[in-house]
């Protein structure tokens, strides 16, 4: 089967069944997305799925084949990162940062859907996990990208 990743199709020879997670971390050496609880509540191995977060551990490979796929690495353009990125740098949202490529991407799809999210929305949207507890900073950040009316 054929994914594009990160704007670049990539061929694949495996289990239709086997998560999108292990496809690209085992198979295409994509190590963004993480593997945190396997059941999909966590969201450290979040990416985006045409423009949509889907947790990939429990995503089939066969699903995503023939679609768009973006993990962490493929977000920033070039040397330029995206708003999201740098806003939580500027945040300083991580600590451990073990889910932080998911918490991004998550934030990304929100804010293409709902450029000035309220609070409410914010944490509708945020389901991930973050055993740290940065909650309030990724909320100042997301808020941060809409004020400076940026599109993601």
């Amino acid at each position: 089967m054929k994914l594009n990743v990160n704007g670049v199709d990539r061929q694949l020879d495996v289990e239709p069944d086997m998560p999108l997670l292990w496809a690209l971390r085992d198979e295409l050496d994509v190590k963004g997305p993480k593997f945190g609880c396997g059941i999909a509540q966590c969201g450290a191995c979040t990416v985006l799925l045409n423009g949509e977060p889907v947790r990939a551990c429990s995503y089939p490979v066969s699903a995503a084949a023939g679609q768009k796929v973006i993990t962490i690495e493929g977000l920033a353009k070039g040397d330029h990162l995206h708003a999201v990125q740098q806003a939580w740098i500027d945040h300083q949202v991580p600590q451990c940062g073990y889910c932080q490529g998911g918490q991004i991407l998550t934030a990304v799809a929100l804010l293409k859907k709902k450029p000035k999210p309220t609070d409410e929305d914010i944490d509708a949207a945020m389901s991930n996990i973050c055993r740290c507890g940065t909650y309030a900073r990724i909320k100042k950040a997301i808020h941060a990208v809409a004020a400076k009316g940026v599109r993601a």
